[in-house]
């Protein structure tokens, strides 16, 4: 059937799309050693990696809805595999670093995936395909880790490039450009005219601010912060931390060992988006604070066991034990999948006309913690490396507060129309009882 190969297209080219944003994380020990970077230098190239998602996450969701997916998804995928190639000729650090922030915008096409995807499925399926998705794409990361530094090895010595991370580089641009004309060729936009008509006629810059302002997508952004942007900010940085944390000297060890984390954020996603469509479909609550908000009640669940992974990640890493922090990372990583499954099971079901339009805000402001977090955990002030993990826990607590407001069912039951700014139709632009 057409929407299993539309899920099917969109999960590979979103994969793909995540190995090459992250495609640097295994190399960062060579580039630092040739570009003469610091510690503190990497933290800032690790959070540059995001520098430009927010905008683009935005700006793409919107076009996903106004264009279709398969024409925005191919043009991304085709220039960001020019400049994936251009930075590995690249001599002075100042051109490679701006090559490299336009690459890694290849981070953006998750939101139109996620647009294509829901104009394939059923609002009853829309949690385990998107879970599935954004799971298997988001394990792009840790094909990356394992992969790259294993066919692009220290002594790597092929066509054109004596050096493994620009050889690294080359090749995967080179499969981006032709990836890009593959989606482009096969890939359908939605399962009807009149589905992709009522999608396009949504995707006017006034719906866009109306939507953006409700409590339901600030909330669910804000919540994508501290799960998403904290995976992203853990790909970045992971293979790092376990090398100058545990003096693990081996590249291809520490990768593997962050590849650990990738995996579990990547491949348990569905189960978060599963678990958000099974207990809507029975009705089960499960926090008695949220009753009747079944899908809400499972997110607010994942997104505590994120702060509890996270303080469990410092301690792990304070005992000196670099096997116990690999598993706290995978705990995190797990956490982290659970919570965006149950997040991006919330957003086409609750915008269902807007689905690529409200999966760019999310998804965009999102991605602020990958640009955030690696700078926390590279901080020179922090007493050790394994500080900063708590500290951003802690700086999580806000959201959580604001989630459990809003998840309330009375307020909830108004999420799609009350607002921050834009006042709904109803007048107050507060949430109200039903």
């Amino acid at each position: 059937m057409t929407k299993y190969r539309t899920l099917v297209l969109a999960t590979i080219g979103f994969n793909f799309s995540f190995l090459i944003w992250f495609s640097f994380a295994p190399f960062t020990g060579p580039m630092a050693d040739e570009f003469g970077l610091s510690l503190a230098e990497i933290g800032i190239l690790a959070s540059a990696a995001i520098w430009l998602a927010p905008f683009g996450r935005i700006l793409t969701g919107w076009l996903s809805d106004r264009w279709g997916a398969p024409t925005v998804f191919a043009i991304v995928l085709a220039y960001v595999g020019v400049f994936s190639m251009a930075s590995a000729f690249a001599q002075s650090y100042t051109v490679f670093f701006i090559e490299r922030l336009i690459v890694a915008t290849a981070g953006i096409t998750f939101v139109i995936g996620i647009q294509h995807v829901s104009e394939w499925f059923d609002e009853e399926e829309l949690g385990t395909a998107e879970g599935i998705y954004a799971g298997v794409g988001n394990a792009g990361a840790a094909g990356g880790a394992l992969i790259l530094p294993r066919v692009f090895g220290e002594n790597w010595s092929g066509p054109l490039f004596e050096t493994n991370w620009r050889a690294a580089f080359f090749y995967t641009g080179v499969v981006s450009i032709l990836l890009a004309i593959v989606y482009y060729s096969i890939g359908e936009a939605a399962k009807s005219d009149e589905r992709r008509q009522a999608t396009a006629e949504s995707a006017t810059f006034k719906q866009w601010i109306h939507t953006a302002t409700r409590y339901g997508t600030v909330v669910l952004a804000l919540a994508y912060v501290m799960s998403f942007g904290l995976e992203l900010s853990m790909n970045g940085w992971l293979a790092t931390y376990y090398r100058e944390g545990f003096n693990t000297d081996n590249l291809v060890l520490a990768s593997t060992f962050a590849a650990t984390f990738s995996v579990a954020a990547g491949l348990l996603r569905p189960i978060g988006g599963y678990m958000s469509d099974r207990l809507a479909r029975n009705e089960t609550d499960i926090l008695p604070f949220f009753t009747g908000r079944y899908r809400e009640q499972w997110t607010f669940v994942t997104l505590c066991l994120i702060v509890l992974a996270m303080i469990g990640m410092s301690l792990a890493g304070l005992t000196g034990e670099v096997l116990l922090a690999v598993g706290a990372g995978f705990i995190v990583g797990m956490s982290c999948a659970f919570a965006e499954g149950a997040i991006f099971a919330q957003v086409p079901a609750m915008f269902p006309n807007s689905s690529g339009s409200v999966a760019g805000v999310v998804g965009g402001v999102g991605t602020v913690g990958g640009i955030v977090y690696p700078l926390v955990y590279a901080a020179p002030l922090m007493p050790t490396l394994h500080t900063g993990y708590s500290v951003v826990a802690a700086t999580m607590i806000p959201i959580l507060l604001l989630c459990a407001w809003v998840f309330q069912p009375h307020v909830a039951s108004r999420a799609t129309e009350d607002g921050f700014l834009a006042s709904s139709e109803s007048g107050a632009g507060l949430p109200t009882d039903d």
